[in-house]
């Protein structure tokens, strides 16, 4: 099945020169979102993780069906202010400022195995910083995943020494 085929372009969106990939039409589609869950979780599977870790916001929706189907906890990491038990926080650069990220700070304990995922990786600041608090917390990152990539900015390099799989990649 070609997901590249469920996945719309938009256009300067959120702000010009900036060409959005949305997967609403692969979540609209259950044929579609089946695949794409099957491929991810038979990726997810050859590392063993006892937890999936879904970045806020699209990441929450696929982490969340993943862990369900691979039969593990899942774990939110959420923007500031989201989450209402103790938290750990790791701030991150983006091009045009600096944003944070957040983990209730009894979700991971120390050797857990952990698969992070969400549904697009661009510049890799997100992902990098999710690893680092999976990390502080005790965590060990078995792979990241990704429904989409923007191999173009290199995002993956950010997350050294990690197995990453995307199912779609851009070039430009």
């Amino acid at each position: 099945m070609d997901l590249r085929s469920y996945v719309r372009d938009v256009p300067d969106f959120p702000r010009d020169g900036i060409v959005f990939r949305d997967i609403t039409p692969l979540l609209l589609d259950p044929r579609a979102s089946a695949a794409a869950l099957g491929l991810l979780v038979e990726h997810a599977r050859g590392h063993g993780p006892d937890l999936v870790v879904g970045i806020e916001a699209r990441g929450l929706i696929w982490g969340g069906a993943l862990a369900q189907a691979l039969g593990v906890g899942f774990v939110p990491v959420r923007k500031p202010g989201k989450l209402p038990a103790e938290t750990v926080s790791v701030a991150y650069e983006l091009e045009y400022g600096v944003d944070a990220l957040e983990v209730h700070a009894d979700a991971i304990a120390a050797g857990v195995r952990v698969l992070v995922h969400d549904d697009l990786i661009a510049t890799g600041g997100t992902a990098a910083a999710t690893v680092e608090a999976v990390e502080r917390l005790g965590g060990s990152v078995a792979a990241c995943s990704f429904l989409i990539e923007l191999a173009f900015l290199g995002g993956r390099d950010r997350l050294t020494g990690i197995e990453v799989r995307s199912l779609i990649s851009y070039e430009s």
